[in-house]
């Protein structure tokens, strides 16, 4: 299931692209958008950091709340570190900014696992005022331990996470941190954490007000619902998202005799592998508590060699 739209919104804003030079659309007021810069993977006209430059020329900046970087060029071979270098160089000229996402890239433009990335470590300490952060890609992907008392979503988003990047997330302090998401991935496409790798973010120690946790789109999806069967972050959540990866019975099980989940406002296992009577159990589990369940599956195949080895994919891998 490749990437096929770009982001709709961020920060609760509309996404509004920024127009090419020769445009003559009308340009809405600075605060109302979240604005999409963005110059094309491949054979673009004009580099990330010149249509940056025309952005801020063009948008009273002091006003913008939300940056959306879209593709810059030739993102599948080369990091955007001018694109980072671009918008920490005026990180003054926004200092009402509030969201920021980097690499809103779609399989058109370039596959997900193919995003050369950077180290991100500098966006997050450059605009401590940032509430929201996303990034997509893994390749090259950085991001130091660090403590960010203003973040509240953090989003990242790849086909394959290094492990260190997992550690950076588990070894920060994010006190004001709500809703985590990772796509942990495969190991074809870089992925090469386990599951004990998680352990600082499933302790909750550092994230105190985390109520939403997404540890998805992963190949050791198993092993990460047995750990997060007791882990203690889970009594503090309202909802739970380990969709997206290879799911089955193994980790269900560990999910159904691990600490009570009825608390939960909503448990996302969609795209899983989980039998028919053990999605039963779940159902019969939680529903009676009202935890609204998704267990959508249509999208999980699997494959069967003639001896009898079984293939299950992630939701998002190239």
């Amino acid at each position: 299931m490749p990437i096929g739209d770009h982001l709709q919104e961020l920060y609760r804003l509309p996404a509004f692209t920024f127009p090419g030079p020769d445009a003559t659309t009308e340009l809405p007021e600075p605060e109302s958008v979240a604005w999409r810069i963005t110059s094309g993977a491949y054979d673009a006209d004009e580099e990330w950091e010149s249509v940056f430059a025309r952005f801020c020329s063009a948008v009273d900046t002091t006003r913008v709340r939300a940056l959306i970087v879209g593709a810059w060029e030739d993102a599948y071979d080369c990091a955007p570190t001018a694109v980072v270098e671009a918008l920490l160089a005026a990180r003054d000229r926004l200092p009402a900014l509030r969201a920021l996402f980097l690499g809103d890239i779609v399989f058109e433009e370039c596959e997900i696992s193919w995003i050369h990335q950077t180290d991100v470590t500098g966006l997050l300490t450059g605009f401590p005022d940032l509430e929201e952060f996303g990034v997509r890609g893994g390749t090259g992907l950085r991001f130091e331990a660090l403590r960010h008392t203003g973040l509240r979503k953090l989003n990242v988003e790849t086909g394959g996470l290094p492990v260190d990047v997992v550690r950076g997330i588990g070894g920060s302090e994010l006190p004001a941190l709500e809703h985590l998401d990772v796509w942990l991935g495969t190991s074809w496409y870089g992925a090469d954490s386990e599951a004990s790798d998680l352990e600082p973010i499933l302790s909750g120690a550092r994230l105190p007000r985390l109520r939403h946790l997404a540890v998805h789109n992963s190949e050791i999806q198993d092993e990460v619902a047995a750990a997060v069967a007791s882990a203690p972050v889970v009594a503090q959540l309202e909802v739970l998202d380990l969709s997206m990866g290879t799911l089955s019975d193994d980790g269900a099980a560990a999910l159904l005799g691990g600490q009570p989940l009825t608390h939960l406002k909503k448990l996302d296992l969609h795209h899983h592998y989980i039998s028919e009577p053990v999605q039963q159990r779940i159902r019969e589990t939680l529903e009676p508590a009202g935890v609204e369940l998704n267990l959508d599956s249509d999208d999980a195949d699997e494959e069967r060699d003639d001896d009898g080895t079984v293939y299950r994919y992630v939701a998002v891998g190239e």
